[in-house]
């Protein structure tokens, strides 16, 4: 059955995807050195303002007369990508020269409940299929070399613009694959810090794409790892990755939420619902309570943990209630880390990392402090923690009573 996806440009079915607004003319290589392939699908229908912003993409190509890059000295290691908030498997401090990163990620489009006790629920843009998409961990100097599929019963085309790498949109105008193609970019991580990635394909689709959960973060550590400000090393014994994501959900004149056939299929809605710029929901991890009861992130009384939380869209104010952050970088791992912050803040299109040791038990709430989206829009994670309590850090002195007036 064929459907109109994306309202105002090409007709497309579930075999023949979205080909509208994208980056006219990204370069596809298929070796060092060699021409681009040119693509040029129609821009017809694309908001004019992002049509402009990547006309230059237009003129896009590889240039032939380019070196190869040289990869001598460099290491190949695959990385194991894992969902979140878990982190995947790797050296804080790094051995040995330089290494190419290996990963694969695939574009999955896939339904997912957003709310289970309003049944809101959005066909999610994904990488690997979670929201966020994995956190990928390489070192200053590395190379990450991404293989990029979009699986064949895909409705979408999609890319991948990473805010770590130098050149082509971040990448974006390199990666655009449509279903049942893959494509292999690698890049250079030069900039030590915490940065996000997302999907880019062009105009109205950008913002569609990233709203839908199709963004995730990196970290790059500085080869000889983490220091404060006199120099002093830091270790964190695990990792909480935190992807905050804001839903614009569709709703009928009832207020009910909207569902959906297929992906796509709410283009013309959501885009009226975004233009509104209040999320119907701001959640970590893709749903709210996702890092919540069953869910909830575990430690003791003396680990220390790496949060790090990512924001492709907006601004957002992260707070652990109970706790600190002891080490908060909001920038990058190159500046001096500010201390023991009450509330710390990620820009949005923007990954922050923070670090604290757990000194008490019990339960500590990790909340976006615009307690508006932290408590009503579901943007609240739990840390549960074990150990003994130290009645030098905070005692009830008096339990809860009756008073005469």
């Amino acid at each position: 059955m064929t459907k109109f996806i994306n309202p105002g440009l090409k007709k497309t079915s579930r075999r023949n995807v979205l080909r509208g607004s994208v980056l006219a003319g990204a370069a596809a290589v298929t070796g060092a050195g060699a021409m681009a392939s040119r693509r040029a699908p129609s821009l017809e229908g694309v908001n004019a303002t992002s049509a402009k912003l990547y006309k230059a993409a237009e003129q896009q190509t590889a240039d032939s007369t380019a070196k190869p890059a040289d990869l001598s000295g460099y290491t190949r290691v695959k990385q194991e990508l894992v969902a979140p908030p878990f982190a995947p498997d790797h050296e804080q401090v790094a051995t040995g020269g330089p290494k190419i990163i290996e990963i694969t990620m695939d574009t999955t489009e896939k339904l997912m409940v957003v709310d289970e006790d309003s049944g809101a629920s959005v066909w999610a843009l994904t990488y690997n299929g979670s929201v966020p998409g994995p956190l990928i961990i390489c070192h200053e100097g590395d190379m990450v070399e991404l293989t990029l599929r979009n699986p064949v019963d895909s409705m979408m085309e999609h890319n991948i613009d990473f805010h770590a790498s130098t050149g082509a949109l971040g990448g974006g105008g390199l990666t655009h694959v449509f279903p049942g193609e893959e494509t292999v970019l690698r890049w250079k991580a030069t900039k030590p810090g915490c940065f996000t990635y997302h999907c880019a394909p062009g105009g109205a689709m950008i913002p569609y794409h990233v709203t839908h959960g199709m963004n995730g973060a990196v970290m790059v550590l500085p080869r000889d790892g983490l220091k404060d400000k006199d120099g002093n090393p830091l270790r964190y014994d695990s990792i909480a990755y935190i992807g905050e994501q804001d839903y614009y959900l569709p709703m009928d004149e009832n207020g009910d939420y909207r569902s959906y056939e297929a992906a796509g299929d709410d283009y013309a809605d959501s885009l009226d619902a975004m233009r509104t710029l209040i999320p119907t929901h701001s959640v970590f991890n893709g749903a709210v309570g996702a890092l919540t009861g069953e869910n909830a992130l575990k430690g003791k009384v003396g680990e220390t943990v790496l949060m790090i939380h990512n924001q492709a869209n907006r601004d957002s104010r992260p707070h652990l209630i109970g706790g600190h952050g002891n080490f908060v970088w909001e920038s990058s791992f190159t500046d001096a880390p500010m201390q023991d912050m009450e509330t710390w803040f990620v820009r949005g299109g923007c990954a922050v990392a923070a670090m604290y040791t757990f000194e008490q038990p019990g339960v500590y709430a990790y909340v976006n402090h615009n307690l508006i989206e932290g408590v009503m829009l579901g943007a609240t994670a739990h840390f549960v923690v074990d150990g003994e309590w130290d009645n030098e850090l905070m005692e009830q002195v008096v339990a809860p009573r009756e008073f005469e007036a």
